[in-house]
């Protein structure tokens, strides 16, 4: 067995993106450890460091190489590799040549199929040196990087030019090179408190090494737990919590290697300015985190990260402070600037603000989003007023200097804008929210008005960017439709809207310009492509759903969303039911018997024609269950409905035990096969059981 150390590798460069630093990092050490697996060499836990200027992996107990394997090469068949006489053909001499020995040498291996002739040899396993730096080129060449830079004189390309590379196993150099530099055991510390070269003596001491003498956290985690209790502490010490935490420690434990929190303020004027309008400017332009008190009011403070221990912090403080300080007077003439006109007098400028090119101006866009809202209103007999005006102001603030500025304040400052201007509070509220949800787990819209505003925005967009025949292609999905979508469903789903999702859709598709693709395709393609995100989430939500589960649903096409959650929400149920899994088989052979003989839709059950008891026994009971179960239907009780079905269970297994489906007699086989085509429309009443795989 080959001897192990640990190993350690830093890939040394310039300042790393910081919002991209820790994907970066996971997926070099997750591709490194794949290449590992792959060559194969045994190893044990793998660690992942990151900071600005660096991306590193330390692998555990590291094999010094491959283990050496025995191969075996099959040659012809015996009956083939020697004539009638024994002596060998050419295909063995042939084998043996290939194998590099004589015939006699080779051997024989025999088996139930027939036997062979076959050569036993043992291949001696790569070094780690070998090995190693192909396998880290792999592992950045995979990174997840679109846009790749050179430097220097060299073909290398990497996210940010490469100055050192560390490859250390064990306390020994592995001799190679990665990205055209030649490895060492010397890295590099920290910008201005340790310029000089560092040697790291094995790959245990990498992290101390640094730290003692670099003035680096090379453990981004601890680097941000730093950062985290820095912050929080500085914040406490001002009387306050910190605002928006959580949001920016990954990328300020990005930006520093040496984290030293630095607690600032501001004129307390500017806390007149909108909570949102602050935020953004602390944390957007500055990556500073702003304070506020125990009742969640900003106070004048705020909390940022420097990456250095400076010997005079008082001037680092009012450094910082002198930068900010324009910043939020740029917001406060914004703020008072954009109030000089209300949100109504922009509307006419919309028509020269494009939307999208075939699509029309924002004028337009929120002339269908309005007309779209109305409708939603109206099918869940909703007032209308407030919404249409909602949508005919929502993208006005895109006119203003605020949202210039700071773009991702979009809809919350329309909503300031609407209270100032004196509009109805429902239609500031439903401008504010009508981008939720923004992201994964954000939250929805807060009023009705909201969320239908929301619904209405999100689909035009959907049945718009459709109709220009650009929608999303593999991980490509530059106008966020898979958000937009799923947006969709959650509003409809989580909001209780019992809305004909087919209907809306249409309705969007129709009123978009005339493109070069029909409305009704368009509406065909987009029902397809919400119900993939309706899949997703459903997945998402019940770690437990099958696919078939949802499946058995999704081939009915429920009319609404919240009709398709109820059906599901019965099914899993019902596939719970000792009656579940011969009832799905029963199911599945139905309609396989449906689809070679033909269905005979419309056909009814003769009477007469049944013959044998265990199909009258079966007609009774579908006749006693579609009384019970016509009523539920009507009420969407699917629960209760699937519920009563599955005790059909004993006269169906008995009707496929003793009846013959295919009789001779014409008449008689045709009245079986409308018997079945009965009991599978009780179920398709919910769902496609047959789907289901519960055996």
């Amino acid at each position: 067995m080959t001897s192990t150390d640990h190993f350690l590798v830093e890939i040394g460069t310039e300042e790393l993106p910081p919002k991209a630093l820790r994907a970066l990092m996971d997926a070099f050490g997750a591709g490194l450890v794949r290449g590992i697996d792959a060559a194969p060499l045994a190893h044990g836990k793998a660690h992942t460091y990151a900071s600005p200027r660096r991306l590193a992996v330390l692998v555990e107990d590291l094999a010094h190489g491959q283990q050496d394997r025995n191969v075996e090469q099959k040659g012809p068949p015996i009956k083939i590799a020697f004539d009638d006489d024994g002596k060998p053909t050419p295909a063995a001499t042939a084998f043996a040549s290939k194998c590099g020995v004589s015939v006699a040498e080779l051997g024989r291996n025999k088996t139930d199929k027939g036997e062979w002739l076959a050569f036993e040899k043992t291949e001696k396993g790569k070094t780690a040196t070998e090995l190693l730096p192909g396998l880290i080129e792999q592992a950045l060449a995979d990174l997840p990087i679109p846009r790749r830079m050179r430097w220097g004189d060299g073909d290398a390309e990497f996210v940010r030019p490469v100055h050192w590379v560390v490859m250390l196993h064990g306390g020994a150099v592995l001799n190679g090179s990665v990205m055209g530099l030649d490895a060492d055991n010397t890295s590099r510390g920290h910008r201005f408190h340790a310029s000089g070269p560092i040697t790291i003596p094995s790959p245990g001491d990498y992290l101390e090494t640094l730290e003692k003498g670099g003035y680096v956290i090379a453990d981004f985690e601890r680097r941000r737990e730093m950062v985290r209790n820095g912050v929080d502490a500085a914040a406490a010490e001002a009387g306050g919590v910190v605002v928006e935490g959580e949001s920016l420690y990954d990328e300020v434990a990005a930006l520093v290697e040496w984290p030293v929190p630095v607690l600032g303020s501001f004129d307390d004027e500017y806390l007149e300015l909108p909570r949102e309008t602050i935020v953004s400017t602390l944390t957007g332009h500055q990556r500073y985190f702003p304070v506020a008190d125990k009742t969640g009011a900003l106070l004048p403070k705020f909390v940022t990260v420097a990456n250095l221990e400076s010997k005079d912090p008082e001037q680092v403080r009012q450094g910082n402070e002198r930068v900010i300080q324009p910043r939020l007077a740029d917001a406060a003439f914004f703020w008072n600037n954009d109030r000089s006109r209300t949100l109504d007098s922009r509307r006419d400028d919309l028509k020269a603000v494009v939307y999208q090119r075939r699509l029309g101006s924002q004028l337009e866009k929120s002339e269908r989003v309005a007309k779209l809202a109305k409708w939603l209103a109206g099918s869940i007999e909703h007032d209308s007023d407030n919404v249409v005006r909602a949508a005919l102001l929502a993208k006005c603030d895109l006119l203003s200097g605020m949202v210039g500025e700071f773009p991702e304040l979009q809809g919350t400052m329309g909503r300031y804008y609407a209270a100032a201007d004196g509009e109805h509070e429902a239609v500031a509220s439903a401008i504010g929210d009508h981008y939720r949800p923004r992201f994964a787990g954000d939250e929805l819209p807060a009023t009705v008005d909201g969320q239908l505003l929301a619904v209405a925005d999100k689909l035009d967009t959907l049945a718009g960017i459709f109709s220009l025949g650009k929608k999303p292609s593999g991980n490509r999905d530059p106008f966020g439709l898979r958000r937009a979508a799923l947006g969709v469903v959650r509003i409809l789903i989580e909001c209780g809207f019992d809305v004909d999702l087919k209907s809306l859709i249409k309705k969007a598709a129709r009123a978009q310009p005339k493109g070069e693709l029909d409305s009704e395709d368009v509406a065909a393609d987009l029902y397809s492509f919400i119900s993939d995100r309706l899949r997703r989430y459903f997945l998402d939500r019940d770690a437990g759903l099958a696919t078939e589960t949802f499946d058995a649903v999704l081939v009915r096409e429920p009319r609404s969303l919240l009709d398709f959650d109820r059906r599901l929400a019965a099914v899993q149920t019902f596939a719970r039911l000792e009656q579940a899994e011969s009832l799905a088989a029963a199911n599945k052979r139905i309609a396989n018997i449906l689809r070679k003989a033909g269905s005979p839709d419309g056909a009814s059950v003769k009477k007469k024609l049944l013959q044998e008891e265990a199909e009258i026994a079966l007609n009774n009971a579908i006749e006693n269950a579609a009384d019970k179960v016509k009523p539920l239907l009507k009420v969407r009780n699917y629960a209760e409905a699937l519920n009563e079905l599955a005790g059909l269970r004993e006269p169906v297994d008995r009707f496929f035990d003793d009846v013959m489906v295919m009789a001779d007699d014409e008449a008689v086989r045709q009245n079986r096969l409308a018997l079945l085509n009965r009991l599978r429309a009780l179920f398709l009443d919910v769902a496609d059981i047959s789907r289901l795989s519960l055996g």
